[in-house]
């Protein structure tokens, strides 16, 4: 079996090649890669390369294949996995494994599993940790962008709160409380608004910030105030960038009492100190957005922090159990993850927008691997349509949609594309 793939050499080297599968063993299955969204953390990887933790130190021997947001179908099983999984499946995977103390993960480690490929090997770890998830609905991007959905559902877990006299942290946001998402008009902001406001622990609150005009519009567009008022939920979108005060601005927002819980993601010191400033009493701030920097740091009251039982926690990536949940409220239409998908491309434009990531505006990018195709954003759907029929095609589709991807889209995409 031929597959071709990203694979990773060594820093900012990155490689679109064919070649040869193995066969592959009675422990391991056989997967058709069809999307992969592009993570930041691939970035790190390409740009660190085996100076990054989950990168082997012999990459530019035997390279890698990126991308880890993957999901496709199962094509050939193990026989150790037969009784477990059945060629034609849909699936995603958790690729956080830890397997044995090990940090190696797929997209980071394995020479023939990664989702930048057309074809990729899925070695026993994965199977035996209960990593590799079956999908029971129609679309794939939605399995792909199950991981990163995961991971803002794991940092609404990793929130806690406590009762004065005692002890027990309460795990999860406030329920019916304040909630603010600061640098929150970006993709993983927008999924944390998509998922705050359909899950079981609602705020009453939710005040999102950013500074950019642009992405705050969209998000209006894609989340009405109206319909989340339908469900006891104030929505505000708010830009700070030429607010003298942003910490009053945010404060009086929050009615003058602080917020429960705030979610940073930007690796800002201003940002992050701004959080640290509205919190109100047992307020939980979650810095979500990892830094590069290893000195990156930001000033904390910590008079509040003895008196105000105000805290800190940080997350990253979610585990198995919020990657089903991610999953599941998927498949039930509950939320929906293409809130952070703004460009579309092929298998052929992966290299270029992994190492451009952080140049490249707008949310998440979304490849289907066995199409070749420029990485496009959606909002340039039209434009190009001009001189080609599939973008028209699609620009039609994703306008009916709220300007976002859709299983239409990827259906005409899937079955249209180059033909």
């Amino acid at each position: 079996m031929k597959t071709r793939a990203v694979r990773l050499y060594g820093k900012r080297d990155l490689r679109l090649e064919e070649f040869e599968l193995p066969d592959i063993k009675e422990d391991e299955i056989l997967v058709k890669v069809v999307s992969d969204s592009i993570c930041m953390s691939s970035y790190k990887a390409a740009i660190l390369g085996e100076d990054h933790k989950r990168v082997p130190k012999d990459a530019a021997v035997n390279p890698v294949i990126i991308g880890h947001e993957m999901a496709g179908d199962i094509v050939e099983v193990g026989a150790k996995w037969k009784d477990q999984f059945k060629p034609g499946q849909k699936y995603a995977i958790q690729p956080a494994l830890n397997y044995k103390g090990s940090m190696d993960s797929p997209g980071y480690s394995y020479r023939y599993c990664g989702g930048d490929a057309t074809y990729a090997i899925m070695p026993q770890e994965v199977m035996e940790l209960g990593c590799l998830l079956s999908y029971e609905a129609d679309t794939y991007y939605e399995a792909s962008l199950a991981e990163p959905m995961s991971c803002i559902i794991g940092a609404f877990h990793a929130s806690y709160h406590t009762k004065m006299g005692s002890y027990e942290h309460r795990m999860g946001i406030v329920e019916g409380g304040k909630l603010a998402i600061l640098a929150g008009a970006g993709p993983m902001g927008l999924g944390a608004v998509d998922y705050a406001l359909h899950c079981n622990r609602r705020p009453s609150l939710i005040v999102v910030s950013d500074v950019n005009d642009a992405r705050l519009e969209r998000a209006a567009k894609i989340f009405n105030a109206e319909e989340a008022k339908k469900s006891g939920i104030e929505l505000i979108f708010t830009n700070i960038r030429d607010i003298e005060d942003p910490v009053e601005h945010l404060r009086k927002l929050s009615g003058g009492t602080g917020f429960d819980d705030v979610y940073v993601y930007a690796p800002v010191k201003a940002v992050v100190e701004q959080g640290d400033r509205i919190l109100g009493r047992d307020g939980c701030l979650n810095f979500f957005a990892g830094p590069t920097d290893t000195k990156f740091s930001g000033e904390v009251n910590f008079y509040n922090v003895h008196y105000g039982s105000t805290h800190i926690v940080g997350t990253t990536g979610g585990n198995t159990d919020d990657m089903i949940e991610s999953l599941r409220m998927t498949e039930k239409g509950l939320i929906n993850p293409a809130v952070m998908v703004t460009h579309i491309g092929g298998l052929d434009s992966a290299a270029e927008a992994t190492l451009k990531l952080p140049e490249i505006p707008g949310g998440k990018k979304l490849i289907y691997t066995n199409i070749d195709m420029e990485l496009t954003a959606i909002d340039d759907f039209e434009e190009k349509g001009k001189t080609n029929v599939h973008f028209a095609r699609l620009a039609e589709i994703t306008k009916r949609n709220k300007g976002m991807w859709c299983a239409e889209a990827e259906k005409y995409l899937l079955e249209s594309w180059g033909k």
